[in-house]
C-alpha cells in the first residue's frame, strides 16, 4: 500500500487488506507507511453502526475497534475477555485497534479508572448483538431455528448434532449491520458513551472467560522485545526535532544565534515562533547536539514561585480563586468550643512529577496540503485530534491521531506536549518530525500533580466520643491544565507561541469525594482551589497525576482519623468502623485486618525502646464505588529517620473481577508507586524554575524500597458491574505508612514525603 495514497476510506482499507482489519497500534515499525495511507478527510466511524465496533475476519476471528487504550494495566486483555465471553470465542482470536481516530469511536480515551467500568459496556453490548446476529445468519444458512443452535469457539452448530454446523469464518462476508437491523441505540458521550443492540448480554453466572486469569496479550511481545512502542515508529523522510526551553517562568525570547549549529552535520533548520524555539535535524544525535549548541538569549525569568520552604505557608495565606462548601451538619464551632478535648492538625503534600521511566515521544507529519497524522502515546487521542487541529488552524477532520503506547502514563505526563512540539516543527519544515523529549524536559517541564494543604480540627467529649470535625483544604487544581487536551492553549508549545490557556477547570480536594465520607454528629467540610503561579508556560502548572487530589486528601483525612482514635483512646480500626456507613467500605477494612492479623489496641505502641522500632497503620480508600483497605507495617530507625515498609496488606473491592491476576498486578503497581510518592517524591524548585531534572534530584522508589511481603486480597462481587482499579489503591497508602510510623514511634508525621529529615523533625518534637 502506498504511503501517499489519497482518499482511502476505512471500508476501503479493510477491503484492500483482504477483509482483515489491521490493528494500527501493534504494527511493526517497518510497516509505518501504511499508517499514513489516509490522506483524505476522514469521517469518524459512527457508533450507531455495528461495523464501527467489530468486524468478523475471514479466519473467523474478530477485530474490535475501541477508543480505549492500554497504558500498562492490561486493559486490552480485560476487554478481550469481555468480547470473547459474549461471542463464545477463544480470547486468542480477538484482536483490537486502540485509539486511532480514523478507525475508532470517541470514548474519551483513558482516565478516571473507567476503562473497564465504562469502556466495557458498549463492547459487551456490541459483542452480544454480533453473536445473536451471527446465530441468526447461521440459522438461515442451516435451515434450523436459532434457539436450537449453540456456539463453541466461533462454530455454530445444531444442539446434539455437531455435523450440522457453520463457522464465523464462513459467515464473515455477511453484512452484520444489515442483519442486525443496521442501527445501534446510542446514549452518552465520551467516557459515558454506550450503545445497545437487540441482544441481551450473558448472565454473569454463566461466564467462563470473564473471571479467569487469561495471560496479558501484550506481555509476551514486551518480554521478548518485539512490542512496538511510539519510539519505534519510522516513516519515510522523517526528521528529528528538539525544543529549547525558556530560562525560567515568564522568560521571553530576546535573540537566537545559529553560529553554534552551522557546523553540525545534519542540522536542517532552526524554528522560531514567538517563545517557541526548536531545531530540526536529519538524525537524533544531530538534534541533541544542535539543541545544546544553539545560542538562545532569554529575558530574565519572573520570580513567580515562593521560596520552596515557604510553599505551604504561602498556600494557607493565598486568597482562593474558588471555594466549594461540602458537607455541613450540626454546629462545629460550638462543638469545638464546648468539647472536653480538641485536636488540631495541618497536613502538607508537595507538587509531584509524573516521572515516567521513559521521556515522552511523538511523531507528526503535517503535509503541505494540511492533512496531518500524529503518532502519540497521549491518553485521549480524540481530544488530541481537536487540540492539534486548533494548533494548526485546520478542521479536526484533517488530523488523524494514531495512538501507540509510550512509557506508561497516569494523566498528563508530557506525551501530549511532545506531540504539540512535533506538530509545530513538522508544519515549519514540511516533513515528518519525530520529537523525543529528554529526561530534563519530562521532569522539569512536564505538568505536575497539584500541591495540597489541609487544616483539620476535631472534638472529643468526656466519654471519648468524636463529636465533630472541621475539614479545610487548599489545593492547586488538578485541572489547571485540563485533562482533555482538546485546545491549543492546553499545550506547552501552544502557550509558548502565544495561545492562552482557557480550558482549565477547578478541581477540589474534598471530603467524601477525594477521601472517605466519615459521618460525625457535627461536620463542616470546605475545599478551596488556588490560582496557579503563572498563566503562561509554567513548569509548576498542575494537571492530572494518578488520582490528582485523591492520595493527598486521603492522607490528611485518614491520618486525622488515626489522630482522633489515639486521642479518644480507641483502636484505629474500631473508630473507622464506627463512623463509616458504607457496608462495602467496612468489609474492605475488616478483610484487610483479618489478612494482616490485626490485634485490637491503641496506637502508639507502649514501651517504645531501641533504635529500630516497628509499627502498623491502617487506612481506608474509597473511589467511585471501589473500596480499598490498606495496612502497612514499617521499621523506623529513630537515629537516622529512615522508614522501611516491610509489609503491605491491601483488600480490594471493585465489583466484578474480570481478570484476577491482572487486577492483582495493577494493585501491586499502585502500591509501589504510591509508596514512592509517600516516602520519596517531591518536586524541587527555586523562584522561577523547577530544579528537579533527573533521578538524582527527583527521587522515586527503587527495588530495594519494595516491601518483602505484599498481600493482596480480592473481593469479588459478580452481582455488580466491574468498577475502577487503576487509581483507588493509591489513596490509602500514604496514611497507612504515616500511621504505622506513629504507631512505631509516637511521632506524627504530617508532611509528605516521609524523608529521613521529616521523620527526624517529628521525632525531635516529641
Amino acid at each position: 500500500m502506498s504511503a501517499r495514497r489519497s482518499g482511502v476510506t476505512r471500508r476501503e482499507f479493510v477491503r484492500d487488506a483482504g477483509g482483515i482489519v489491521i490493528g494500527f497500534s501493534l504494527l511493526d515499525s517497518s510497516l509505518a507507511p501504511a499508517l499514513i495511507a489516509q490522506a483524505g478527510a476522514a469521517a469518524r466511524p459512527s457508533p450507531r453502526k455495528l461495523e464501527a465496533w467489530l468486524h468478523v475476519l475471514p479466519d473467523g476471528g474478530v477485530q474490535v475497534f475501541t477508543g480505549k487504550l492500554e497504558i500498562g494495566m492490561g486493559v486490552d486483555t480485560a476487554l478481550t475477555q469481555i468480547v470473547a465471553e459474549e461471542l463464545d470465542l477463544a480470547p486468542s482470536r480477538v484482536t483490537f485497534v486502540l485509539g486511532d481516530t480514523a478507525a475508532t469511536t470517541d470514548q474519551g480515551g483513558v482516565g478516571g479508572s473507567t476503562s473497564v467500568s465504562l469502556g466495557s459496556r458498549p463492547l459487551r453490548n456490541v459483542a452480544a448483538t454480533a453473536r445473536a446476529t451471527l446465530v441468526q445468519l447461521a440459522s438461515q444458512r442451516l435451515g434450523v431455528p436459532a434457539d436450537r443452535l449453540e456456539v463453541h469457539d466461533g462454530v455454530v452448530s445444531l444442539k446434539g448434532d455437531a455435523n450440522k454446523r457453520v463457522t464465523y469464518a464462513e459467515l464473515a462476508s455477511s453484512n452484520l449491520d444489515a442483519a442486525a437491523g443496521d442501527v445501534l441505540k446510542v446514549s452518552g458521550a465520551g467516557f459515558a458513551l454506550n450503545v445497545e443492540g437487540s441482544a441481551k448480554p450473558k448472565d454473569p453466572s454463566t461466564y467462563t472467560v470473564v473471571g479467569t486469569s487469561v495471560p496479558r496479550v501484550d506481555m509476551a511481545p514486551k518480554i521478548l522485545g518485539t512490542y512496538r512502542y511510539i519510539t519505534d515508529v519510522r516513516v519515510p523522510g522523517m526528521l528529528h526535532g528538539r525544543v529549547v526551553r525558556p530560562a525560567g517562568v515568564g522568560a521571553t525570547l530576546v535573540s537566537v544565534d545559529e553560529s553554534g549549529v552551522k557546523g553540525i552535520s545534519g542540522h536542517v533548520r532552526t524554528v522560531v515562533d514567538k517563545n517557541f524555539v526548536g531545531v530540526v535535524c536529519e538524525t537524533e544525535w544531530a538534534a541533541v547536539k544542535a539543541a545544546r549548541a544553539l545560542k538562545v538569549t532569554w529575558s530574565a525569568p519572573v520570580e513567580a514561585f515562593p521560596e520552596q520552604r515557604n510553599l505551604y505557608s504561602h498556600m494557607r495565606a493565598a486568597t482562593p480563586k474558588a471555594t466549594r462548601q461540602g458537607t455541613r451538619n450540626g454546629d462545629i464551632a460550638a462543638t469545638l468550643a464546648g468539647s472536653a478535648k480538641t485536636i488540631d492538625a495541618k497536613y502538607d503534600v508537595p507538587f509531584q512529577s509524573h516521572a515516567t521511566m521513559g521521556p515522552g515521544c511523538a511523531l507528526a507529519d503535517v503535509r503541505p496540503d494540511g492533512m496531518t497524522t500524529v503518532w502519540s502515546g497521549g491518553q485521549k487521542p480524540h481530544a488530541l485530534q481537536k487540540g492539534y487541529a486548533e494548533l494548526l488552524g485546520i478542521a479536526p477532520e484533517r488530523v488523524r491521531v494514531v495512538w501507540m503506547q509510550d512509557a506508561g502514563s497516569y494523566g498528563r505526563p508530557g506525551f501530549e506536549d511532545a506531540g504539540a512540539d512535533a506538530v509545530l516543527l513538522s508544519k515549519a519544515v514540511g516533513r515528518p518530525v519525530r520529537v523525543q523529549w529528554m529526561r530534563h524536559d519530562m521532569t522539569a517541564w512536564g505538568a505536575k500533580g497539584p500541591a495540597c494543604v489541609f487544616d483539620l480540627a476535631g472534638a472529643i467529649d468526656a466519654q471519648g466520643n468524636v463529636t465533630g470535625v472541621r475539614f479545610v483544604s487548599r489545593a492547586f487544581s488538578g485541572g489547571e491544565i485540563l485533562y482533555l487536551p482538546d485546545a491549543a492553549g492546553n499545550y506547552l508549545a501552544g502557550q509558548l507561541t502565544g495561545v492562552k490557556n482557557t480550558s482549565g477547570v477547578d478541581e477540589y480536594a474534598d471530603w467524601g469525594g477525594a477521601a472517605p465520607a466519615y459521618r460525625f454528629p457535627n461536620l463542616e467540610a470546605t475545599a478551596h482551589v488556588l490560582a496557579g503561579f503563572h498563566d503562561v508556560a509554567s513548569p509548576l502548572r498542575s494537571t492530572h497525576l494518578r488520582d490528582p487530589e485523591g492520595p493527598a486528601t486521603s492522607f490528611a483525612v485518614e491520618s486525622f482519623i488515626d489522630e482522633l482514635a489515639a486521642a479518644a483512646g480507641v483502636d484505629p480500626l474500631e473508630l473507622r468502623l464506627k463512623h463509616i456507613d458504607e457496608p462495602r467500605a467496612k468489609n474492605a477494612l475488616t478483610v484487610a485486618a483479618d489478612k494482616f492479623g490485626w490485634d485490637k489496641r491503641m496506637s502508639p505502641k507502649k514501651n517504645i525502646t531501641g533504635d529500630v522500632v516497628t509499627g502498623r497503620g491502617i487506612a481506608l480508600g474509597t473511589r467511585n464505588g471501589t473500596y480499598v483497605g490498606t495496612i502497612a507495617e514499617v521499621e523506623v530507625n529513630r537515629k537516622t529517620g529512615v522508614v522501611k515498609v516491610t509489609r503491605l496488606v491491601c483488600s480490594h473491592d471493585c465489583g466484578l473481577i474480570v481478570n484476577p491476576d491482572a487486577l492483582k498486578s495493577t494493585i501491586a503497581a499502585n502500591l509501589v508507586q504510591s509508596l514512592g510518592r509517600t516516602t520519596k517524591e517531591e518536586v524541587m524548585f527555586d523562584r522561577s524554575s523547577v530544579t528537579s531534572v533527573d533521578w538524582n534530584t527527583y527521587k522515586v522508589a527503587r527495588a530495594s524500597d519494595v516491601p518483602a511481603v505484599v498481600d493482596i486480597v480480592l473481593i469479588n462481587r459478580p452481582d455488580l458491574p466491574p468498577g475502577g482499579a487503576g487509581e483507588p489503591s493509591s489513596r490509602p497508602t500514604a496514611a497507612a505508612i504515616a500511621n504505622a510510623v506513629f504507631d512505631a514511634t509516637g511521632a506524627r508525621v504530617r508532611q509528605i514525603p516521609l524523608t529521613p529529615a521529616t521523620v527526624k523533625a517529628a521525632l525531635a518534637a516529641l
